[in-house]
């Protein structure tokens, strides 16, 4: 899910994901947005798609935004889902074969219907689908979650059967993310960060972040787990650049294994690379 909250000497207002692929038990069909349910709402929802887009607006934004301003706002979300996808597809090389559905939903409802699942206000999640809490134009945050959100869509839609654990698949998402909005690093204060969790004894081991997704951790060890995550998808990248990604995800994938997939991408095993990267943070 992406949740609104702050990082300490991070960026304010960071966003971050827990992926869910089941939601309350329900199964989040992508072409049916009712089926995750709709109550006390009209249940009704527009439909618009582009050439690898299905997106569906609940029609409550509509009053907040007034019929015109409802569709600018799809039109705007489409364009920027397109760059979105062509991003993708130049850095990581991940080109979903089919059209991935996108549902908007009015914020009220999203507060009320999806607030259990997370122990923090939220602005999106993928389940099958990608799901958003919605408004009336296009921010830098929303542009955001569209970005780390996809990385898990595309993910899922390239080997449905494959469960990454965490790490990777929220590392992949939080650095394509940073991409979008022009970060191709760690800011110095997440880097500072970083080394006194490191230095205190108190940076998980990839074992700890390697569940399906950080949905059990409590605010403070997501803001951690995430952006260690993304530190060391980063630390893996700057072993061999964009490619060395590339060949880690789709070995993982091929192969079912995190395990033989960086052993293939990066010619070492698991452990090793991640004592480096722990020590380039103080940890034992």
């Amino acid at each position: 899910m992406q949740a609104n909250r702050r990082r300490p000497f991070g960026r304010p207002g960071v966003l971050v994901t827990l992926i869910l692929l089941l939601c309350a038990g329900r199964s989040l069909d992508p072409a049916a947005p009712r089926a995750i349910g709709n109550d006390g709402a009209d249940g009704r929802f527009t439909r618009r798609e582009s050439f690898h887009f299905l997106l569906f607006q609940d029609v409550d934004i509509d009053e907040s935004s007034g019929l015109y301003g409802s569709r600018q706002f799809e039109q705007d979300m489409l364009r920027e889902l397109e760059a979105a996808y062509d991003r993708l597809s130049r850095t990581l090389e991940l080109r979903p074969a089919r059209k991935l559905a996108v549902t908007i939903w009015d914020p009220a409802l999203f507060d009320a219907r999806f607030a259990g699942l997370f122990r923090f206000p939220a602005a999106g999640f993928y389940g099958g689908s990608i799901h958003v809490r919605g408004g009336t134009r296009v921010t830098p945050a929303l542009v955001r979650v569209l970005h780390h959100e996809l990385v898990h869509a595309a993910l899922d839609a390239e080997a449905p059967g494959v469960v990454l654990p965490a790490w990777l698949n929220e590392g992949l998402a939080e650095w394509f993310e940073a991409r979008s909005v022009g970060r191709p690093s760690l800011s110095p204060g997440e880097q500072a960060w970083l080394a006194a969790v490191g230095q205190s004894g108190q940076l998980p081991r990839l074992a700890d972040l390697s569940a399906p997704s950080f949905a059990g951790f409590d605010p403070e060890a997501a803001s951690i787990a995430y952006l260690e995550s993304y530190a060391f998808v980063q630390h893996l990248g700057s072993l061999a650049g964009d490619r060395g990604l590339v060949a880690l995800w789709s070995a993982v994938l091929r192969s079912g294994s995190v395990e033989r997939g960086v052993r293939r991408a990066f010619r070492r095993d698991l452990e090793t690379l991640e004592q480096a990267f722990r020590r380039g943070f103080g940890a034992d």
